[in-house]
């Protein structure tokens, strides 16, 4: 129990000082290469964190647990809108623009609808799997190609407390560095709260929840620092290419390797998932920003998820 409670505290210090240097490095790519802040947080910032859920769910399904990694997804999906970007919020309010919502908004809500209707019928196949992955690449086409179409565009957003470039090298190298620690020391984190979860024998679904929620510390560890330097596109974007990358990637990988039962997954948490996609969609859309009333509205929502998994 002591070694955990170590490995937890210990992944927690890594996890806020990793993220923080991967988001200045992630704004000054940005700058240097004249590319939306906010395809920067979803291809870089956005899938890289995703790495967690990708090896929770691959190993889960490779071990015939397709519940659980279906599970994790879907429960990673939801913290992600919900907690993470309400958190996020709460520290600075979120900026965006209806381009955004328009474009990468309703990309990330057709992935998570296309998971959700894999999910729906009680089943997963590897032919279903095949089809999400096949959406992953066209997901990362349509993202690079706005992100050559926006590039002359200025991110009036960009505050201007960001240090500018000096060496695109050695951003990039600084971000590699610590896009690496962010993700160990999220499995290292992960690990303790699963090591001391799986002794109260928790049910799937619980444990997806623990394992989904672990595995996007990375995402909310990068989303507060991108708040704390007004970096709202970072944050929104990192979101945005998580839950894509979630949704087809990681669940089409998983199905694929583990086709199979899903039936203990509740209908319920499935549509709570599409309606915080949506919800955010609609909060951004609106007024252009994310509000911290509306960042405490989709914690709250968080709070329902979990309190429905137990």
């Amino acid at each position: 129990m002591a070694y955990d409670i170590l490995l937890i505290i210990g992944g927690l210090i890594v996890l806020v000082v990793a993220a923080d240097r991967l988001v200045v490095s992630a704004v000054n790519l940005a700058k240097a290469l004249n590319v939306s802040a906010v395809i920067v947080g979803a291809v870089i910032v956005g899938f890289g964190t995703s790495v967690p859920e990708f090896v929770v769910s691959i190993v889960a399904a490779s071990k015939g647990e397709t519940g659980l990694a279906m599970s994790n997804v879907l429960a990673s999906n939801t913290a992600n809108l919900t907690l993470v970007l309400g958190s996020a919020a709460l520290i600075s309010v979120l900026v965006t623009t209806h381009s955004v919502v328009r474009r990468e908004g309703l990309l990330m809500l057709g992935s998570v609808c296309a998971f959700a209707a894999v999910l729906a019928d009680g089943t997963v196949s590897v032919s279903e799997g095949v089809g999400l992955v096949a959406g992953m690449f066209v997901a990362i086409g349509l993202l690079i190609y706005w992100a050559n179409d926006g590039a002359a565009e200025p991110d009036e957003h960009e505050p201007g407390t960001v240090e500018e470039p000096r060496h695109i090298g050695r951003d990039v190298a600084i971000g590699l560095v610590a896009l690496a620690a962010t993700v160990v020391a999220g499995r290292v984190l992960l690990n303790g709260v699963l090591s001391i979860g799986e002794s109260a024998g928790l049910s799937v679904v619980f444990m997806g929840l623990i394992t989904g929620v672990g595995t996007s510390l990375p995402e909310l560890s990068a989303a507060f620092a991108g708040a704390r330097r007004g970096a709202s596109d970072l944050v929104l974007g990192n979101v945005l290419g998580s839950n894509v990358f979630n949704s087809l990637g990681v669940a089409g990988v998983a199905a694929i390797l583990g086709p199979g039962s899903v039936s203990a997954v509740p209908p319920v948490l499935i549509s709570i998932m599409v309606l915080s996609a949506v919800f955010a969609g609609v909060f951004a859309y609106s007024s252009q920003r994310i509000s911290r009333v509306e960042g405490l509205l989709l914690i709250g929502t968080f709070g329902v998820y979990s309190l429905l998994s137990l």
